[in-house]
């Protein structure tokens, strides 16, 4: 398998947005055989002395957890991104550092995008949640399906809701964040946090100091400090592309952004792929409703943007939803991924049925191509009267919008 290429995430504040809004929108570049699905778990709550079992390891469970959707890696149990019923998005980038990833089974960086959208209501809450965890139970193990060699990664995340953005990076245990409340900001496979750092591991410097790699009379650089030396120059070669955007920002400006294949933001190589995307728009009138675009397929110019509101009775999606093996799941027998189970949704396998039609510049693709866009559109127009709408919302309407979207795309594809 080659270098994993960068998985780039974006956010945008006023007034870099047209609309006042904030929007936010992450590529998910992995394995290009790698199945990734869409998954809802409603608000829930727990007696005392539960446990939830994360990827690889068992942690104490809270009394209560937030609703929250994910697009995840079928195969693992947190998220490479998602939102909650709050307004909150968090987005997880593999990182390589100067410090090398455990490889001893612990909580993955996907592991804590759940758990702190689970268990945070605000972006600064999901950061105290992440970094905790991350100290109780540190992070570690293998990041991808696979039994013939172990990948480790550190962890960057992107945490956003309404009014504010926290950018944070970790080594190990040890981390530093940067608070965002305006402006642009693009993260992706390195550390980005710099000299403006807003909260911080107690014992970072001092760790950098005993590792000789800092020393109490140089400013304090993160990034600097922690990155392999070639990372920071080849890191978010996308950001140039996102700043000249600034001020006219929209959804619509961020789906192309994440489909722009010419700058290497959609990711499509030998080994890796966009295996899916997604896209939230959170205004920050507290009144109107968050909108979360998930495409639940590879390939951004090849899947449409589906919108997911947070309603009462939204309709589970069993169609983006992999098939679920339990304790015969090969990654839960010790030696792990001895095995892939076949891992493919029904929007997934429609997609790879329409393959060909969709990489044809014939009538037949172009045809597809359109009407695809104009679905999406559709949802696009849908999600504006929403979001514009003094009227209060009618749940009734909503709770099968991501439903019906998936449904009708899979018709597309027969």
């Amino acid at each position: 398998m080659d270098v994993a290429p960068p998985s780039y995430c974006f956010v945008a504040f006023p007034p870099s947005t047209k609309d006042g809004h904030v929007v936010v929108g992450k590529n998910s570049a992995r394995p290009r055989d790698e199945v990734q699905e869409v998954v809802y778990f409603a608000a829930a709550t727990y007696d005392p002395g539960c446990k939830v079992e994360c990827t690889y390891i068992e942690i104490d469970q809270v009394p209560k957890t937030n609703a929250v959707a994910l697009s995840r890696p079928s195969w693992l149990w947190g998220a490479e991104m998602g939102a909650n019923e709050h307004g909150l998005f968090i987005a997880n980038e593999a990182v390589l550092a100067r410090e090398p990833a455990s490889e001893t089974e612990a909580l993955l960086g996907m592991d804590l995008v759940r758990l702190g959208l689970e268990r945070g209501s605000t972006a600064k809450e999901a950061l105290d949640v992440i970094v905790s965890l991350l100290e109780e139970y540190g992070q570690g193990g293998n990041y991808y399906e696979d039994g013939s060699m172990c990948h480790t990664f550190l962890s960057a995340y992107l945490i956003v809701d309404r009014k504010e953005a926290w950018v944070l990076d970790t080594i190990g245990k040890y981390w530093a964040a940067e608070k965002l409340t305006e402006g642009v900001k693009c993260i992706c496979n390195c550390l980005s946090v710099t000299t403006k750092i807003d909260a911080e591991h107690p014992g970072l410097r001092g760790y950098a100091e005993s590792k000789g790699w800092w020393s109490t009379d140089k400013e304090f650089n993160f990034a600097e400090v922690f990155s392999q030396v070639d990372d920071r120059l080849k890191c978010c070669l996308g950001k140039e592309t996102f700043r000249k955007q600034e001020g006219n920002i929209t959804v619509e400006t961020m789906i192309d952004l994440l489909r722009d294949k010419a700058e290497g933001i959609s990711v499509d190589s030998d080994s890796f792929l966009t295996t899916a995307s997604m896209v939230s728009i959170l205004p920050q009138n507290p009144t109107s409703p968050c909108v979360h675009f998930f495409t639940g397929t590879p390939d951004p110019s090849k899947s449409i943007f589906k919108p997911f509101i947070f309603v009462d009775g939204v309709k589970v999606v069993p169609k983006v939803q992999s098939p679920i093996f339990g304790s015969e799941d090969p990654v839960k027998k010790i030696p792990r991924f001895q095995e892939k189970p076949d891992r493919r949704h029904e929007l997934y396998k429609a997609q790879q049925r329409a393959q060909s039609v969709l990489d044809s510049d014939d009538e037949k693709g172009q045809t597809l191509r359109r009407t695809m866009l104009n679905l999406e559109k559709q949802g696009l127009e849908a999600m504006e009267s929403i979001i514009c709408s003094s009227e209060i919302l009618d749940s009734s309407e909503i709770e099968d919008l991501f439903y019906d979207c998936v449904d009708t795309e899979i018709k597309f594809f027969k």
